[in-house]
C-alpha cells in the first residue's frame, strides 16, 4: 500500500510515516518503479502499535529501543513493564505537585481576596507583589511547586 493509504488507515500524516522511518520505528518500505513508497500490510499494525504506545506515555525514543529488541526476535516485555512502573511513579509525583500547587494557589487567592476588599476601586492592589517569594523551584516534569519547606 502507498503512504497516503497507510496514513489514511492509521490516522497519521504521511509526514509522520516518514518521521517514523527516519527514527527507525517503521522499516523502510520498498519503492515502486515510480519511486513511491510501497508499505507491506504489516506496516498498518506497526503504526497502530506506535500510536497506542504514544497514547499511554511512551516516547519515540523508548519505542525505538523496544521495537529494535522485538525486531531482533527478543522479548522486551519486562522492560516495557518496568518503563510503565516508572511512568506511574512520575505521574504520582506530578499529581502530588499539582495538589500542592492547588493548595498554595487557593491560599494565595484568599489572601488576594482580603487585599482587594481593603483596596478602593481604581486603586492598585499589587496582587502579584503579594505572592510568594521566588524560591528555587522544585521541578517534576516542568511543574514547579510553591510549597515552602517546613521551618522557613
Amino acid at each position: 500500500m502507498r503512504s497516503g493509504q497507510l496514513a489514511h488507515l492509521t490516522g497519521v500524516s504521511t509526514d509522520t510515516l516518514r518521521h517514523y522511518e527516519r527514527l527507525g520505528l517503521l522499516p523502510l518500505p520498498q519503492r515502486t518503479a515510480g519511486n513511491y513508497r510501497k508499505y507491506p500490510p504489516t506496516s498498518q499494525l506497526r503504526v497502530e502499535l506506535i500510536q497506542r504506545a504514544l497514547t499511554i506515555g511512551f516516547s519515540l525514543s523508548e519505542l525505538k529501543n523496544i521495537l529494535a529488541v522485538r525486531d531482533r526476535g527478543g522479548a522486551p516485555c519486562r522492560h516495557v513493564r518496568a518503563l510503565m512502573h516508572s511512568k506511574i511513579r512520575i505521574l504520582d509525583e506530578q499529581i502530588r505537585n499539582l495538589v500542592s500547587l492547588r493548595v498554595e494557589l487557593n491560599r494565595l487567592s484568599k489572601d488576594w481576596d482580603k487585599r482587594l476588599r481593603r483596596t478602593k476601586p481604581g486603586q492598585v492592589a499589587r496582587l502579584l507583589e503579594a505572592g510568594p517569594a521566588r524560591r528555587r523551584a522544585r521541578v517534576a516534569s516542568g511543574l514547579p511547586t510553591l510549597r515552602k519547606k517546613k521551618g522557613q
